[in-house]
This record gives C-alpha cells, sequence and structure tokens, in this order.
C-alpha cells in the first residue's frame, strides 16, 4: 500500500494510505468509449464506402475497358484509354479552358467579391438588403440559372441585345453562347453573377471577425485607409481567402451544370469543359472507358491541388490556430 506524507503545522510528517486506484476501471471505461466512437462511426464509413469508394473504385476498373455499358466489360484496352486522353484535342482543350476559368475566378471574381464585401462590411442604409440581394444568385438552382440566362442572352430576342439597342449599343450584341469567341466570356459572367454572392459573405464573415480595436490602434498611428486594410485586414482575412480560392479552383475545374444548361458545351466545343466531355462520351457515344478515364483524370487533378493546399497552405493556418490556442490558455 503506497503512502502520503503530510507536514502539519512544521511539526510532525504524518503518513496518510492512499485509496487503492481501482485496475479494471479505467479499462472498461476506455472500452466503453472505443465501442461508442465505433458505433457511430461504421454507419458513416459504410455509407462512405458504398456512396464514394465503391463508384471510384469501379470507374478506375472500367477505365482500362473499351465497353459500352452493357454487359459486363470484356474489351481489355490497358492503359489505351489515358493514352488517349494525351492526344484528344477536345480534352487537351477542356484542360486549357478549364485553367482559364480558374484564372478568370481568381483574378476577377474573387477581388470583386470580396471589395463588396468590404463596402458592405461598411455601415450603410439598406446593407442587409444588399447582402441578401447579391447572396440570392447563388441560392437558385444552375439549371433555373442556366434557362434564366439562356434567355437572357438569346441572340437578337433576348433581354440583353434590346437593352444594348435601347440604349444605342446595338454593335455589342451578338450571339453570346453560339459566338466561338464570345462563348467562355459570356459564361464566366453567368458563373461571376451565380457565385460571387458566395464568397462575398465568406469574406463578410471573415471581416466580422477581426477585432475593431486593431483598426482603431492603426487609425491612432495615423495609417490610412489603404494601409489599414493592405496590413491589418488581409493578414487576418488571409485564411477566409485562401479557403474561398480552394472552393472556386475546385468549383472551375468540376463545372458542369451551368454549362450544359446553357450550351452543352459549343459551339464546336469551345465552351466544353472535362465535366461536359465525359457526360458527351460515356451517355451519348456510350464509350463508358473513355468516359471513366476522364472522371479519373479529374479525380486525379483535384486531388493533387487538394493535397498542395493541404501541403502549403492548410497546414500552416492550422498551425497558426493551435498556436493562438496554447498562447491564450
Amino acid at each position: 500500500m503506497t503512502t502520503t506524507q503530510i507536514h502539519d503545522s512544521g511539526t510532525a510528517l504524518a503518513k496518510v494510505p492512499e485509496a487503492p486506484q481501482p485496475i479494471g476501471r479505467p479499462l472498461a471505461r476506455r472500452v466503453r468509449e472505443w465501442f461508442t466512437a465505433f458505433a457511430f462511426t461504421v454507419p458513416a464509413l459504410v455509407l462512405f464506402g458504398l456512396l464514394v469508394l465503391a463508384p471510384m473504385l469501379y470507374a478506375l476498373y472500367v477505365s482500362f475497358f473499351n465497353w459500352g455499358g452493357f454487359g459486363s466489360p470484356s474489351d481489355f484496352a490497358g492503359v489505351d484509354n489515358y493514352t488517349k486522353l494525351l492526344d484528344d484535342p477536345v480534352f487537351l482543350g477542356d484542360l486549357w479552358r478549364g485553367l482559364l476559368l480558374v484564372l478568370a475566378s481568381v483574378g476577377l471574381q474573387l477581388p470583386f467579391a470580396l471589395a463588396m464585401a468590404v463596402l458592405l462590411n461598411q455601415k450603410l442604409r439598406g446593407r442587409a438588403f444588399y447582402r441578401m440581394l447579391f447572396f440570392a444568385p447563388y441560392v437558385l438552382s444552375e439549371v433555373i440559372t442556366g434557362v434564366l440566362f439562356s434567355m437572357i442572352f438569346a441572340p437578337d430576342d433576348g433581354l440583353a441585345d434590346r437593352v444594348l439597342g435601347a440604349v444605342g449599343l446595338d454593335s455589342l450584341g451578338g450571339l453570346w453562347f453560339a459566338d466561338q469567341k464570345w462563348v467562355l466570356p459570356t459564361l464566366f459572367l453567368v458563373m461571376m453573377w451565380k457565385y460571387f454572392g458566395f464568397h462575398m459573405m465568406l469574406y463578410l464573415a471573415g471581416l466580422q471577425g477581426i477585432p475593431v480595436e486593431l483598426h482603431e490602434a492603426a487609425r491612432i498611428d495615423g495609417a490610412s485607409a489603404w494601409e489599414r486594410f493592405r496590413h491589418v485586414t488581409l493578414p487576418l482575412l488571409g485564411p477566409t481567402i485562401r479557403m474561398s480560392v480552394f472552393l472556386s479552383v475546385i468549383g472551375a475545374i468540376q463545372l458542369f451544370d451551368l454549362v450544359w444548361v446553357t450550351t452543352a458545351g459549343g459551339p464546336d466545343h469551345h465552351s466544353e469543359t472535362m465535366a461536359v466531355t465525359m457526360i458527351q462520351y460515356g451517355f451519348k457515344r456510350y464509350q463508358i472507358g473513355y468516359a471513366s478515364a476522364i472522371s479519373i483524370a479529374m479525380f486525379l487533378i483535384s486531388l493533387v491541388f487538394a493535397l498542395a493546399y493541404q501541403r502549403f497552405v492548410l497546414r500552416r493556418d492550422t498551425e497558426g490556430a493551435l498556436t493562438n490556442m496554447r498562447g491564450n490558455r
């Protein structure tokens, strides 16, 4: 039996026996905790395996066959579907158009969303209404948005051409979605209208989390509005901006709904994305093996970007958050 020595008023040391520590209880409690965690985790893992992992593995398996979707895959093609990707001008064009959409989203849409967030973070009359107004397009489904803008940008009879004609700018009107030169910029305008409100709300949430005292201290030190934005707002908004960039890039890589409803990839593949090409080959040409190879390529591109983000961006933000938590203890 172990004992503990207690010093009483500097006169004597008394040995008081300690209560015996139960051996079985911590082990039993630990087993119950593990069993509880296991019971709550298994259903989610089963669903994830059935709805995510199994289709991915099956798509990977099918991508090694020349299969039309009927019966079971039997015509083994090896890596022919993947080598075909490197020689397919449509798929290579998809990569180029995807890169253009990513650059436009990061270079135009996100700065515009940030500017609107900074503006609506000020004390303006009716700012709650403007926030709701700018966020409302994101609530609409992609199909409704696509149908709406197909009507707006309809050649000659669309609302866009009528408005331009009413102000004497008929020459700026045109075929819009039917013009090979203008279809991608027009599609990006629709994307920007649809999604910038979401990123604006992300930035607004980040701006409202910045302590007002920091701006007041910078103002007292003589910093201008631009200097406060550059040296106070942007650094503290960094994690939100990086998350917004991540979501924007992944969304551009996987873009499908808006393109399918508005242009279906036309004219002559000039607005086609990887997802649209995959659907075209899989459900219109019945080349399921090649379409599966495109889906695996999309997955790998998204995975590489996500891992790079995890490695170079997310870990730094996480380490900073953990450091702040330790410092506040």
